[in-house]
Parts: structure tokens; sequence; C-alpha cells
């Protein structure tokens, strides 16, 4: 009987609110504003590191403390989970990286992940998982290390691990065809571009992609141009839209047309919303991507629509 509070909405259940119970209380937390520190969770998984929120933390160095901080909030009985590497003391997870729990034997059949699991006590074999991208399978692998740790039997866990259908807009297809294929997803920080373009490239290798790709915030944009350009530079074509503002005041120079220059893309360009579509037509690639965490989310069911009839 568990009530689970999600940073976005389940497919499974359509709510970022789950309600069936007080036996468990799940929460998704993340390091901005600090909030996480008002938690003293029995168990806490971390599944990232990476420096971001630079506007709220006055380094990466601070930003780490909080997160060691956040260890010291855990109750004396309780349990941490790191992924392996990260620079912490706690139970490990990883896909083929010796940790506690371990995805092992790893491959792709039918677009969809089969894989056994290492435990510290045994083999799990025959796991199925249909979420693409080694960071989804890495997340499966630290949901599966709490459950069997907090006691859950192999069996309804593999069942459940099949069953699980992801969170909107965390690389949701929108259309799929023969000839073209439209996903969105909520990426806005380098290191998630570039599991984005990983998992793209694993399930559709060769594939020429287009991405359309909304900064958030310019404080991050500048905090991280090198680190966008890089990733995003690993697509065909890369679209700009122009900075999502979200709680900031525009930052002397800090522009999609300044972060455009440092792209090594074959072809990139500053659009607006208004010419996603003729861009995307015009272009002719069979992927396309929309990324971004601003309102970049609201234009995705328009695009849905003109396109499916395009294609």
């Amino acid at each position: 009987k568990v009530t689970a509070f999600i940073g976005g909405i389940s497919e499974n259940y359509q709510s970022n609110l789950i309600q069936n119970g007080t036996d468990i209380s799940v929460v998704e937390a993340d390091e901005f504003d600090r909030s996480f520190l008002t938690l003293s969770p029995d168990f806490a998984c971390i599944t990232s590191m990476d420096a971001d929120h630079l506007d709220i933390y006055d380094s990466e160095v601070d930003l780490v403390d909080a997160f060691k901080q956040f260890t010291q909030k855990i109750k004396p009985s309780g349990k941490l989970f790191i992924r392996k590497g990260l620079p912490l003391e706690g139970i490990t997870y990883g896909v083929h990286e010796q940790a506690d729990y371990d995805a092992v034997n790893v491959r792709i059949e039918n677009g969809s992940y089969h894989f056994d699991l290492q435990t510290p006590k045994e083999l799990i074999e025959n796991l199925n998982f249909h979420l693409p991208g080694t960071h989804n399978l890495s997340n499966a692998v630290g949901a599966l290390a709490m459950a069997i740790e907090f006691g859950c039997s192999k069996q309804p866990l593999k069942t459940a691990l099949k069953g699980y259908k992801g969170v909107k807009r965390r690389f949701t297809t929108q259309i799929k065809t023969d000839d073209f294929v439209f996903i969105d997803d909520y990426a806005h920080h380098p290191t998630e571009i570039s599991a984005v373009h990983q998992a793209v490239q694993e399930m559709y290798p060769g594939q020429k992609v287009t991405v359309v790709f909304q900064p958030h915030l310019f404080s991050r944009t500048k905090d991280f141009a090198d680190d966008f350009a890089a990733s995003l530079s690993q697509f065909d074509a890369v679209f700009l839209l122009d900075i999502y503002p979200a709680r900031e005041l525009p930052i002397s120079g800090v522009t999609s047309s300044w972060l455009l220059e440092k792209l090594k893309s074959p072809v990139k360009k500053v659009i607006s919303k208004l010419d996603i579509v003729s861009e995307i037509k015009k272009i002719g690639h069979p992927i396309l991507i929309t990324l971004g965490a601003g309102d970049i989310g609201v234009e995705v069911s328009e695009l849905k629509e003109k396109l499916s009839y395009a294609y």
C-alpha cells in the first residue's frame, strides 16, 4: 500500500500522485532550492550528482556538499543506494559496472532490454524492460535494488518492470511509422541530452536525427554553454528556440544565437515555434526529437497533429 509523489506524469497511472495506502511513501526529489534537505528518508537513492542549478549553488563543490548533507538525513536504520561511480558510500548499482546490483548479459530484442540482475545473493534471470537508453536501464536497476532490499519478492518485480510504461516527456514516442519517428523528451541538461542521443542511436542506428531544443534558463545556458554545444552537436540537425526564462531575467549576451555559434552540427539554425513544422518537413530526416523543460512541451500535441498528416 503505497503513496507516491512523482516528478512527472506516470504513464501507468496518468498522474504524478498515486494514493494506494500509507504503508510506504515514495518521493521523487531533486537538489533544486535545497528542498531535498527537508526529507529524512528510510531508504534513499542518488542517481546523479551532475553540476546543475548553479543559480542556487555557489559551485559544483557546494552542490556535492549538499548531497553529502542529504546522506546524513537518512535514518540510522536506513540504507543509501548510489549509482556506481558517485563519490559516496552506499549500496551501489549499475549496468555492467561490477556493482552490488548489476545489470548483466544486457541485450536488445524487439526494441526492449532483456537482462539478468546480479544481486549480492543471487542472479535473477530474464528481466524485461521497455524504456530505451542506458540511463533508464540504470534507474531501473536502482529501483530494483531498493525493492529487493526492502524485501519484495522477485516474480512480482519482474512483472512490474515489464509493465512499466515510464513518465510523460521522458523519451515519449509521439509518432512512429515506417518512415518517421517523433520523440519528445524533457532533457534540459547536457548530460540528459547525451543520454537521449545514446538511446536514439541504440534504438534507431544509422538514422538521421533532427533535434528541436529550447534552452531552459539563461544561467544554465551560460554555465554549461560548451557542454550544451558538445551534446547537441552529436545530432545531424539542430534547431534552437529562444531561451525559456522561467524564473530569470535575461543575461546580457546569453542568447540562443550565441549558443548556436558553438554548435558543430551540419545543419543548425535558430527558429521560432511557428517555423518548426516547415523546417522539419524541409529537412526530411526520419527521426525528430523535441527537447527542453520549458513550454516546448505545450507544442507537442500540435506538432504531432500537423506532422501526422505529413507522414
